[in-house]
């Protein structure tokens, strides 16, 4: 198996397992209504929509492939920030 083929497994399998977990939380959020479990839901949505912003940078784009490191990381900050954040809302 090459690396790509490799890395292209492995970015399914985070999004597969990103998207369970956001579509989880949101469940949880639409049950309790909590602010926190809604912004953990964006968080988690974040950091799994950079996984496949940056797998389609990385795939289909004329671009280095160091800009979907970028994307990538971009994405995974912001998500982490939002999740951070939620752990201190009421």
């Amino acid at each position: 198996m090459t690396v790509t083929m490799t890395a292209v497994a492995l970015k399914t399998l985070t999004l597969l397992l990103g998207g369970s977990i956001t579509f989880y939380s949101l469940r949880a959020y639409r049950r309790a209504g909590s602010s926190a479990l809604r912004a953990l839901t964006i968080g988690f949505g974040t950091v799994t929509v950079g996984a496949l912003v940056a797998g389609v940078v990385d795939q289909f784009s004329p671009l280095d492939p160091s800009v979907a490191l970028v994307v990538e990381s971009l994405f995974t900050t912001v998500g982490f920030a939002v999740i951070l954040y939620s752990l201190y809302v009421d």
